[in-house]
C-alpha cells in the first residue's frame, strides 16, 4: 500500500474554505507543514506554483493533483482536500474542482513520486470513486476510502 504511506487523516481536510487555486495551495500546505514542521513553506508554494505554470494540474473532471519537488521535504508527503462549493482552479475543462490531492516530494524521491502519481491515477479512474469520495464527512473516512480503493485497484491489475 503506497498511498497509506503518503497520506494520513491529519493531512486531510473535508471542508476546504478556499475559493481559488492559490488559496487552496496555502490551505492544504498548512496541513502538510503541521505534521512536517521542517518543511520550508515558501519553497513548497514556489515549486507548486512553478509546476502549475507549466500546465494546470486540474486534468481530471472535478479533481486537481498539484505536485512538486521540494528540497525541504523528506520522502513524499501528501494532503487531500474536499471543497463542497468548488474551487476556481483554471482546470483544463474549465469546471470547478472539488477534490484536491497535493503531493510534495524530495528531489531524491523521483521514482517513488512517479509511483504515487501512477497509483493515484489508478484509484481516480475507478467508477464511482469521485462521487463517493466527495460524500465522505471525516478525514478518517476519506483516508479509509482511499486505502480501500487503492487495494481494489491493485487486485484488478
Amino acid at each position: 500500500m503506497i498511498l497509506s504511506k503518503v497520506f494520513s487523516p491529519k493531512s486531510i481536510n473535508v471542508n476546504l474554505q478556499s475559493e481559488d487555486k492559490d488559496e487552496v495551495f496555502e490551505e492544504l500546505l498548512e496541513s502538510i507543514v503541521a505534521i512536517n514542521p521542517g518543511l520550508d513553506r515558501s519553497e513548497a508554494l514556489r515549486v507548486l506554483r512553478e509546476r502549475e505554470e507549466k500546465m494546470s494540474t486540474g486534468i481530471i473532471h472535478d479533481i486537481a493533483v498539484p505536485h512538486g519537488k521540494c528540497k525541504s521535504v523528506s520522502g513524499v508527503k501528501g494532503a487531500i482536500g474536499i471543497s463542497r462549493a468548488g474551487i476556481d482552479y483554471d482546470s483544463l475543462d474549465k469546471a470547478p474542482v472539488h477534490i484536491v490531492i497535493m503531493l510534495l516530494s524530495s528531489p531524491e524521491e523521483s521514482e517513488f513520486h512517479l509511483q504515487v502519481l501512477k497509483r493515484l491515477s489508478l484509484v481516480l479512474q475507478q467508477p464511482d470513486f469521485c462521487e463517493q469520495f466527495e460524500k465522505q464527512e471525516t478525514a478518517a473516512d476519506v483516508y479509509d476510502m482511499l486505502v480501500r480503493f487503492e487495494d481494489s485497484a491493485m487486485t484488478i491489475l
